[in-house]
């Protein structure tokens, strides 16, 4: 859906949460994950992403609880759904968090590009507690009546939906979808049709947020991938505007039975994009290696690092890039 600023109110809550805190929070995980690019290890480059997270929301006083993490249980290194951060517990205003501390592990133990330190906030109750499942994704850049795509419709009927709402042919249109065995069919389908396919190797939070942005001539984001991504990626469109829908997929009973636990009982349903963040939110990330939407950490010779980030929020529609340079790590 498309959000109606004129109804969507500033929260007073997220007021006192300074939006440069979140930016500062993703650069210190980008910045820790960063020293990893290219070394091959997947695990030691998310943790230490994770850990730099953590202390750096430890620090912010708010009474925060993450409600996307990296994991159901309390294990070393995640940060893991319910587990509770910042430096005001029981004082300070309540803050529900979505995260990825690094968004795309393997990318970033591989040096590929769209690796990203990724963070949501909300009002408490203002973001879905999905399960750590598989999503069905569909997402369209802002500009188009509602409606114009749906999970109902099979990816040929949206695709060329999409191009009639452009005034264009279906093979003029360019899709986002995951690299993966499960999408063969999808890719099939979709070239069959004569579309072009954008294939990336992880990193579907970008791949979503990819479609608002038109230097990146992506016109639609197709396929599954993980449900908090499609949280997180929902919380991106809300402050940038478009169109997402996402519906659970569940695997086996044990799937189901997490998702009850997150108070999940309608396994068919599609989720539209207040469904997953409403209200007011705050989006940040920060690139860990080059892609289409951040430069990465860079490190210089003379001890300097930089950094890009980009931190949204959706009652404003206010978009801000901000290019950091600091002397060596974070303390």
């Amino acid at each position: 859906m498309t959000t109606d600023r004129s109804q969507l109110q500033p929260s007073q809550v997220l007021d006192r949460v300074l939006v440069l805190e979140m930016v500062r929070v993703t650069e210190y995980a980008a910045i820790a994950a960063s020293r990893l690019v290219g070394r091959g290890d997947e695990k030691a480059a998310d943790a230490a992403a994770v850990e730099a997270m953590r202390d750096a929301l430890n620090k912010l006083a708010f009474d925060g609880t993450v409600v996307i993490g990296e994991g159901e249980r309390d294990e070393a290194p995640m940060l893991f759904i319910g587990e509770k951060v910042g430096s005001a517990q029981g004082s300070g205003p309540k803050i529900d968090i979505a995260l990825d501390p690094l968004e795309g592990t393997t990318i970033t133990a591989k040096a590929g590009p769209n690796a990203l330190a990724v963070l949501a906030i909300a009002e408490e109750g203002g973001l879905l507690y999905a399960p750590d499942v598989y999503m069905e994704k569909l997402a369209i850049g802002p500009g188009y009546a509602e409606g114009v795509v749906s999970l109902t419709k099979t990816p040929t009927e949206n695709v060329q939906a999409l191009a009639a709402a452009k005034g264009v042919e279906p093979h003029e249109i360019i899709a986002c979808v995951l690299d993966r065995p499960r999408h063969e069919a999808l890719i099939r389908e979709l070239r069959a049709i004569g579309c072009g396919i954008h294939l990336i190797p992880d990193g579907d939070v970008a791949g979503v947020i990819a479609v608002t942005n038109p230097e990146t001539t992506i016109d639609i984001y197709l396929g599954s991938g993980g449900a908090p991504e499609g949280v997180l990626a929902a919380a991106a469109l809300r402050c940038v505007g478009g169109q997402f829908e996402g519906r659970l997929i569940f695997r086996n009973e044990d799937e189901k039975a997490r998702a009850r636990k997150t108070g999940i009982t309608d396994f068919d349903r599609i989720y539209k994009l207040e469904d997953l963040a409403k209200g007011d939110v705050i989006f940040a990330a920060t690139g860990v290696t080059d892609g289409s939407l951040l430069e990465g950490v860079r490190r210089w010779k003379t001890g300097r690092i930089t950094t890009e980030s980009i931190v949204m929020r959706a009652s404003s529609g206010t978009v801000r890039r901000v290019k950091g340079d600091r002397r060596g790590d974070p303390a």
